[in-house]
């Protein structure tokens, strides 16, 4: 642990064995693991900095993250500048407020989320309590539509469905996905551009789509295009379990 950060390659833990090839044979295994060697996994490195903002991001279902905008920080081998705060009641819980210094750590060393505030280093007069709600002015950032939380839930969503764009290329994006229908070059700035410009308003309609149509896209070309049509169609001919974990 103590040579990690003197390393030049990312370690997230390390493997201790018995350092005889007799005494591991006497050991022998168990049903998935050597009963000679043990995992060690370090805990995620934490970081502080500054929170600067809080963007509300909309998911495939609808579902409304609170996102801390951060001053960038190197964490776990990158700089960070976004970490997840979960929900709303996440965020009170933690008590996070606009100007706070924050604790940020790679949960997993994957993704960014936001551990804690130093409260010693919270500024005067303090930033306002969170509220999503208050925030939107109950209404979805990206299509207007309103948001709810059922009862029982800890999550606020969009009520707009396929009618609000961020769904919609979200959904686009899973239904295209190598689990999914596997329809390769579809990838984020593709599925951007279809649904900014209006081309894209559905699922059935990428089967509709030309290759004219895609061409027009930046950094599409012709041979591009007509081979993201190809794909496209090739995937009708996927199994049925893959079509329905596509639609979600």
């Amino acid at each position: 642990m103590l040579f990690r950060s003197s390393l030049p390659f990312d370690i997230d833990g390390v493997v201790y064995k018995v350092n005889s090839l007799a005494v591991q044979r006497q050991l022998g295994f168990r049903t998935r693991e050597p009963r000679w060697a043990v995992a060690h996994k370090y805990p995620a490195q934490e970081q502080l900095t500054r929170l600067n903002g809080i963007d509300i991001q909309v998911g495939r279902t609808g579902k409304l993250t609170p996102v801390a905008k951060l001053e960038p920080v190197f964490v776990g081998g990158v700089t960070v500048t976004n970490a997840t705060l979960h929900n709303e009641d996440e965020t009170r819980r933690k008590d996070v407020r606009l100007g706070d210094t924050v604790i940020v750590r790679r949960a997993g060393d994957v993704i960014p989320e936001v551990v804690g505030v130093v409260l010693d280093r919270r500024p005067d007069p303090a930033g306002e309590v969170f509220d999503l709600y208050k925030r939107l002015g109950g209404q979805c950032p990206v299509c207007q539509s309103a948001i709810v939380r059922e009862e029982g839930e800890v999550d606020w969503r969009c009520s707009g469905g396929l009618f609000c764009g961020a769904q919609r290329k979200q959904a686009i994006l899973h239904f295209a996905q190598r689990r999914a229908m596997d329809i390769e070059g579809l990838g984020d700035k593709v599925v951007e551009q279809l649904v900014d410009s209006g081309l894209l308003q559905s699922l059935p309609g990428l089967f509709a789509l030309t290759p004219g149509q895609l061409a027009a896209l930046d950094r599409m070309g012709d041979k591009s295009a007509i081979k993201l049509v190809k794909a496209i169609q090739d995937s009708r001919e996927a199994q049925l379990p893959r079509f329905l974990f596509g639609l979600g």
